[in-house]
């Protein structure tokens, strides 16, 4: 099962049958499936996922055990932070890596989001980063700051999670080597939150954004940049109202057009005249993550390259 295809930026139409065949051939497969400083350490592996999935072209078989995190640790202003990386298995004889940030929620953990995302199956060829939090008053949970998780403003807590951001992909790009034009980033609740503030204060360096559950605050201004959106209806902490308000509020600072091309169930594409679309993802579910949205965020992710560029 081949899945991850390539179409052009603005083609909306052809977008929305490569994501609408990916999500048939995933349920096919499924059906059919059998039950600065650094100091690198491998971690234990959370639990293996119960079903491999066929994805390239040769029908190479990879399983979640294959893909082995090692938690590497930055020194950010006398503060040891940890993050999870887990680097690619298929990787062209010279060629840079596409690298994945997925934030988890308020009082989540970085081996805890890798298992709710479990994206690595998609993209054998990308690099994924898992990073950890610290202690964080909560916006809508938590205002005495007891569980992990990351600054809500630019200013806020020093800006120690953007400053933590910056040392990452610099380790990233210069030892492991990752591509500078293929940097995406993802994230749920809170995660998805510090995924808009990544757009706000961190645009130019990203190809692409998927923020789940989240919505941007109210005065950042975002250069533009393709973006998915994944929301659940039925949402007892970010309320659907206040997501459908974001929704907006990106749709138009990407400049995009008013009709829609249906993605698959629950996905709905907005094209945009200057290559930056917004793919908007709507459940009937609650706070929980919707895991149905990550084959098609990682074919969308795929699909774009940094300065609207595509591949």
């Amino acid at each position: 099962m081949h899945l991850l295809r390539k179409w052009s930026v603005g083609c909306s139409q052809h977008l929305a049958a490569v994501l609408a065949a990916s999500s048939l051939a995933l349920s096919a497969a499924c059906s059919n499936a059998t039950a600065p400083k650094t100091d690198d350490r491998k971690t234990p592996e959370p639990a293996a996922q119960s079903a491999a999935t066929s994805f390239s072209s040769d029908a190479t078989t990879i399983t979640s055990a294959q893909r082995t995190p090692v938690q590497r640790t930055w020194t950010i202003e006398g503060v040891e932070r940890e993050a999870l990386v887990v680097a690619p298995t298929q990787r062209a004889e010279g060629a840079l890596a596409p690298v994945v940030f997925i934030f988890h929620g308020h009082g989540g953990r970085a081996a805890q989001v890798r298992r709710s995302y479990d994206a690595e199956k998609y993209w054998p060829e990308a690099l994924f980063v898992y990073p950890q939090g610290l202690k964080t008053p909560g916006a809508l949970t938590d205002p005495e700051g007891r569980r992990a998780g990351w600054q809500s403003g630019a200013a806020a807590m020093g800006g120690r999670d953007l400053n933590f951001f910056d040392a990452i992909l610099k380790s990233i790009l210069t030892e492991q080597r990752g591509d500078p034009d293929r940097v995406y980033v993802t994230g749920h609740s809170n995660g998805g939150g510090f995924t808009y503030l990544l757009w706000s204060e961190r645009g130019a360096q990203l190809a692409a954004v998927g923020p789940s559950s989240a919505y941007a605050r109210v005065g950042n201004d975002r250069p533009p940049l393709p973006a998915m959106h994944v929301a659940q209806r039925n949402d007892p902490l970010v309320k659907f109202d206040m997501q459908e308000l974001t929704i907006a509020k990106i749709k138009a600072t990407n400049g995009c057009v008013a009709n829609s091309t249906q993605v698959a169930k629950s996905g709905k594409l907005y094209d945009s005249p200057t290559g930056t679309p917004v793919l908007v993802w709507v459940t009937d579910g609650t706070h929980k993550f919707d895991a149905t949205s990550v084959e098609p965020m990682m074919e969308f992710f795929r699909s774009h390259i940094r300065h609207g560029r595509s591949q």
